[in-house]
């Protein structure tokens, strides 16, 4: 078997650039320092009035001017999901050194998800509206910008990709779908190179009141907002609302070798499944977590004995928690107390059809380093979460496979395995 296809006989996709902005930092080198410092990213709102929320605190991007990514017009007409996402993947296309257009630019194509899209664009023409008697004020950008796919669509432009596009919504599942589903479109011989990635933009008063009245965030800890997410404690209250966009470029491994790229990681394992149960609550039998993270281990041809390491969904809200731990024990059995798990969102928030793909950068980062990322804020366990959460701080350990959990509102499932990538890895399957 060529050493450059996998245990199916289909070409191996590896990683070769990564870009994120999220409330850690604008880049992945200040993302990855927060992780392991514990510098949270969860701040008192400022982008609206939040006086009549319950939850006051969200995980804001700090410093972003969109116009040292893009033109001032093409700002204007973009929504801030856009925006973000085409920033994005423009740092990683620069770190691929991938200059645009491609050689081929009908072999480069991207995925491209969100899971509330432009929804600003649409508040802001219904108040137009209404506030103005009519259309006078009302955008012609406005309709079509609030669209999910607009942020694919802008990435494409800037980008010029011309081959395979498309746009996953699936709410919280979404960043992790779609670097799976852009691994397939690889492996399948659609495209040589492939741009993927998730993105929210929305700390919003629609957004934040929704989720107030769900009663799915936390509300206790307005006056110390660094402390409002933490997963696996018995004490959370619920998730905290964040905004962030990752997006990372994948290549068929043999396209990248030869060119010369730096190789981040490898995808080996994707997959993805619905609970079919309810709108919002997960499946208390957690067989769709389960199921997700089964079928990611089977398309990566591996066992769980062979995961190093967990990078949770780890939502800090009531049933998730328990939810995302039940599944762990009924796939791995005695082997998930052996098997470290730790939640980012302690510090990053939540930031729904975003946080899966920066998640997965963070994988990256920490396969490359050999250091798991603690639970931060984790101190009164859940009986119930009884795993080990890694709760001392970053942790060391010679690792080779990770497993990425993202699961989502609407039942939806997503994992990711990625595998350490060093010149001797390309060499074997």
């Amino acid at each position: 078997m060529s050493q450059f296809l996998d245990h199916r006989g289909e070409p191996r996709v590896v990683i070769t650039g990564m870009g994120t902005i999220n409330p850690l930092g604008n880049s992945v080198e200040d993302t990855w320092d927060g992780v392991l410092t514990g510098r949270s990213g969860i701040v008192p709102i400022t982008q609206f009035d939040p006086v009549h929320m319950t939850c006051k605190i969200a995980g804001e991007i700090k410093g972003f001017n969109p116009k040292e990514y893009m033109s001032h017009k093409e700002a204007r007409r973009m929504a801030r999901s856009s925006q973000l996402a085409v920033a994005t993947a423009k740092q990683a296309l620069a770190d691929a050194q991938l200059e645009t257009p491609v050689v081929d630019p009908e072999r480069f194509g991207l995925i491209i998800g969100t899971g509330m899209g432009g929804f600003e664009f649409a508040e802001q023409n219904v108040m137009a509206y209404i506030n103005h008697n009519g259309l006078a004020r009302v955008k012609p950008f406005g309709l079509v910008g609030c669209l999910p796919n607009m942020v694919s669509h802008h990435v494409s432009v800037a980008a010029q990709c011309k081959g395979p596009i498309s746009t996953i919504v699936a709410a919280c599942a979404t960043g992790a779908q779609t670097i799976g589903e852009a691994t397939e479109l690889i492996r399948r011989g659609r495209a040589d190179v492939m741009l993927a990635g998730g993105v929210e933009g929305l700390v919003h008063f629609a957004s934040i009141g929704g989720f107030c009245a769900m009663r799915v965030l936390a509300t206790s800890y307005n006056d110390n907002p660094e402390r409002a997410s933490r997963p696996f404690n018995i004490d959370r209250e619920g998730f905290i609302l964040s905004e962030g966009s990752a997006t990372v470029v994948l290549e068929r491994m043999d396209h990248a070798i030869a060119r010369g790229a730096h190789i981040h990681a490898e995808i080996v394992g994707q997959a993805n499944c619905a609970d079919a149960f309810h709108m919002t609550a997960p499946d208390p039998e957690a067989a769709g977590p389960a199921r997700a993270m089964r079928w990611a281990l089977q398309d990566a041809g591996l066992e769980p004995q062979d995961i190093d390491y967990i990078s949770a969904h780890g939502t800090s809200t009531i049933l998730n928690d328990v939810t995302e731990t039940r599944a762990i024990k009924k796939l791995f059995g005695e082997l998930a107390y052996q098997t470290p798990i730790s939640s980012i969102k302690a510090l990053t928030g939540h930031a729904l059809g975003g946080s899966g793909a920066m998640e997965a950068v963070v994988a990256v980062k920490t396969l490359q380093n050999n250091l798991m990322p603690p639970t931060w804020n984790y101190e009164n366990p859940d009986p119930e979460c009884d795993l080990d959460y890694i709760p001392e701080g970053a942790r060391p350990k010679e690792l080779t496979h990770i497993l990425s959990n993202s699961f989502g509102m609407g039942g939806q499932n997503a994992c990711l395995v990625l595998k350490k990538y060093t010149p001797q890895t390309a060499e074997k399957v």
